[in-house]
């Protein structure tokens, strides 16, 4: 099965080390708790915020060991007036056995309150 692993984060300020700092973050937390190994990876998509332009979360992925051949994107997240500011999210759909319930959604910092109903 073909599944999806959403996570989010944020940074303090628009600066390409935070942004690549805080993706590597998550990406460590969601891979570690969802037991993903890079061949399993179908593809990576980050979004950021309007007001983060300063770097690529995707090159965070570079930064992680076996990670090198992941097919990554990142585009601009939609404008909605209101919305969480300096906010990075990510997508991975990724194949694994696990159960639609037993994924592990991450979400850190200022992005916990997108999904509060996912604590974990």
């Amino acid at each position: 099965m073909i599944r999806g692993i959403r996570g989010a984060t944020t940074v303090s300020v628009n600066r390409s080390e935070e942004i690549i700092d805080k993706s590597v973050e998550l990406m460590n937390d969601l891979i570690r708790q969802n037991q993903i190994q890079p061949e399993q990876v179908v593809s990576v998509y980050f979004t950021v915020t309007e007001d983060l332009n300063d770097g690529f979360p995707a090159k965070s992925l570079r930064q992680i060991k076996g990670w090198t051949y992941v097919p990554v994107m990142c585009m601009r997240e939609i404008p909605v007036p209101g919305s969480l500011p300096k906010c990075i999210r990510v997508m991975v759909t990724a194949e694994t056995d696990a159960a639609q319930h037993h994924i592990k959604h991450i979400y850190h910092y200022e992005a916990k309150q997108l999904r509060p109903d996912l604590k974990s």
